[in-house]
């Protein structure tokens, strides 16, 4: 039987980084047909890794979970093209007629997946456009505080049809065709929630400085992170996808981030016109796409 919706992720360090990875799996299962995992690996004999590869293959058992191993070349440091070398890895092994893409800090709520469901099936009868592009929320300090600003995207294609050579695109945060134009999507009305910058500050200060290197290496100083009051937060008052639950019980911060004083800087003072015309209006000043819309 052919497959309709492949899941595909990657992951490094997942443990050591705090990534909700088995969450992010978990919130795509009921979607998906199957599901590859590619796990990076620190050495080109791929034995060495953080217990990510041990942890989820212990979670994620039979056929529909596919897992590769890869190596993370350290040298590939240049605007963290790696990760898209990573996603499409996975890619290149999925056999659905669609990918559900989701990254190791990204989780789908259950509610949203007929509504996936139903857009799949729009798209088999009209093969005029090759993706669905999702809305976005973004959590910072904490699951209770969202970032909504400019200097945040606030959607991205998620969802591509496959086997037309869409490929992803720079640091894996878009997909583009073959020849590197944009694809053409539909938005659909779905979220990803976003958890990457919601980690204790001991583990986001350690993933902070490995992403530094996957874009720059070892140029650039190590820097302390802290969380503070930054321009663009509100309180989250929905609900998260189940699958988070235990994560967020476990990572919670005791922080009260709403009620940090906030530093002006004058460089937000474009920001907060940009962003308050996007209130009043929904449209985005100079909004950069990965994509176009139909």
């Amino acid at each position: 039987m052919s497959k309709l919706i492949s899941g595909i992720t990657f992951i490094k360090n997942g443990l050591t980084l705090g990534y909700p990875i088995k969450e992010s799996i978990e919130s795509i299962d009921e979607l998906c047909d199957e599901i590859i995992i590619n796990v990076g690996f620190n050495d080109r004999e791929l034995t060495k890794d953080d217990g990510t590869w041990d942890y989820l293959t212990s979670h994620f058992q039979g056929e529909k979970y596919i897992f590769l191993k890869s190596f993370w070349d350290p040298e590939k440091t240049s605007q963290g093209l790696i990760l898209s070398e990573q996603t499409n890895i996975a890619l290149e092994k999925a056999t659905g007629k669609y990918c559900q893409y989701i990254q190791g800090d990204e989780c789908l709520h259950e509610d949203d997946l007929q509504t996936i469901r139903d857009e799949v099936q729009k798209m088999e009868e009209d093969s005029s456009y090759d993706g669905l592009v999702f809305h976005y929320v973004h959590f910072y300090g904490n699951v209770n505080v969202q970032k909504q600003t400019k200097k945040t995207y606030r959607r991205e294609l998620r969802l591509i049809r496959n086997h037309k050579g869409i490929k992803s695109w720079l640091d894996a945060q878009g997909f583009r065709s073959k020849d590197d134009s944009k694809v053409l999507c539909k938005q659909i009305n779905a979220s990803v929630y976003h958890y990457g910058w919601a980690r204790q500050e001991s583990v986001m200060a350690a993933k902070t400085k490995a992403f530094e290197k996957l874009y720059h290496g070892d140029k650039k100083d190590d820097a302390n992170f802290s969380y503070e009051r930054v321009w663009g937060l509100r309180a989250f008052t929905k609900t998260h996808p189940k699958v988070m639950a235990e994560w967020i019980d476990k990572n919670k911060n005791d922080l009260d981030i709403l009620n940090l004083p906030y530093k002006f800087k004058f460089k937000d003072l474009r920001l907060m016109l940009s962003d308050q015309f996007e209130y009043m209006t929904g449209v985005r000043l100079g909004e950069f796409k990965n994509f176009d819309l139909k």
